[in-house]
């Protein structure tokens, strides 16, 4: 296992410790998982990125095109867009 000196603003620190305490955790513990829970994201992103870059977006639509015209399935229906949410 390995250290780090790891600085944080303070309120970040506060917030963590805060955390750490709802969730009956260790500071270290919750700090090491969320690590871990970033570089997983971080590693899909990028393998996305990846297989996007692979994509061929006129294939795609060639595809879309061959599809037949019909109506939507019961309950498939776009729904008419009706304005800004306020």
């Amino acid at each position: 296992m390995s250290t780090y000196p790891l600085r944080l603003a303070d309120h970040v620190m506060e917030e963590a410790k805060q955390v750490a305490a709802e969730d009956n955790v260790s500071l270290n513990q919750l700090l090491s998982a969320f690590i871990a829970d970033g570089i997983g994201h971080r590693r899909a992103i990028m393998k996305l990125k990846k297989r996007a870059d692979r994509g061929n977006a006129g294939a795609a639509l060639a595809i879309l095109d061959r599809t037949p015209n019909v109506k939507p399935d019961a309950g498939d229906e776009l729904i008419a867009d009706s304005g800004p949410k306020t």
